[in-house]
């Protein structure tokens, strides 16, 4: 399918791995100019290399999406290197707090919602006059089956995440009009270092092995995941890249789960 977006450019945050460094292949891969951010710059460049894309395609710039000036300097960096773009991809985020309600101070709740609803809410903020200035463009933000089906011991990264969704489906009633769609993907259990941190950690405390984790948190925490396994990255960043594209020219306001059937209602 030829996604209708070849010389377009697009952001993606959260790129250095995982879910967002596959959006960036994939759109690489339909001729999309494309600009990796994420805190650590080392880890970009890394990033970048391993994607190969040739000189004046691909460009890396960190930032801490948890302060205000450091996204500033990255969106002036950006709008230096390569103008305007059209698309935007928030992919970076956080487990953030984990325990009962009781156990999480404030402390807890205040990072993990800096980093997974107001570093979206910066990052829109930073490019969204950007965005407005071709009639044309995508921002897709990263949810989470969480967002709408909320587990008892992560209840700020589910908080956060159901903001996200509230986030989206506010803009997307505002930029409509401009030819700005605004969408959601949700994943649930995707294989990243981000999980791989919380399986580690799991079989550590049941004192079994990683893959026994895994087995384990399926069985009893994600019983509705009907696959019965981690989806990997290119399984959610193949979503992600139609919503970025022309073929998606009908789709606002949207949350689409690829989740392994892991949300129970319909």
């Amino acid at each position: 399918m030829d996604l209708g977006i070849t010389g377009r450019t697009a952001l993606i945050s959260g790129a250095d791995s995982g879910i967002g460094w596959e959006t960036a292949r994939i759109l690489l891969g339909e001729g999309v100019r494309v600009v990796l951010t994420d805190k650590d710059q080392k880890s970009l460049d890394a990033a970048a290399a391993g994607l190969g894309a040739p000189e004046g395609r691909l460009f890396a710039f960190a930032a801490d999406v948890t302060k205000v000036d450091s996204i500033a300097t990255m969106r002036d960096r950006v709008l230096d290197a390569v103008g305007d773009i059209d698309i935007l991809v928030q992919s970076s985020g956080i487990t953030g707090a984990q325990g009962y309600f009781h156990e999480i101070d404030d402390a807890g709740w205040t990072n993990t919602i800096e980093v997974d609803l107001m570093g979206p809410v910066r990052l829109v903020s930073a490019f969204l006059p950007s965005l407005r200035k071709g009639g044309w463009g995508r921002i897709v933000l990263m949810a989470s089956e969480d967002g709408v089906q909320p587990y008892d011991d992560e209840i700020p990264y589910c908080s956060a995440k159901a903001g996200v969704l509230a986030l989206m489906k506010g803009l997307s009633r505002t930029y409509a009009k401009e030819g700005l769609l605004v969408n959601c993907v949700s994943p649930a259990f995707i294989h990243t270092p981000m999980t791989d941190a919380m399986m580690e950690k799991r079989a550590k405390k049941i004192g079994s092995s990683v893959d026994e984790a895994i087995e384990s948190f399926l069985a009893e925490e994600r019983p509705y995941m009907a696959l019965q396994r981690r989806g990997e990255p290119q399984e959610v960043a193949a979503v992600v890249a139609f919503l970025c594209s022309e073929q998606a020219s009908f789709v606002n306001g949207a949350n689409y789960r690829v989740d392994s059937g892991a949300v129970a209602s319909i």
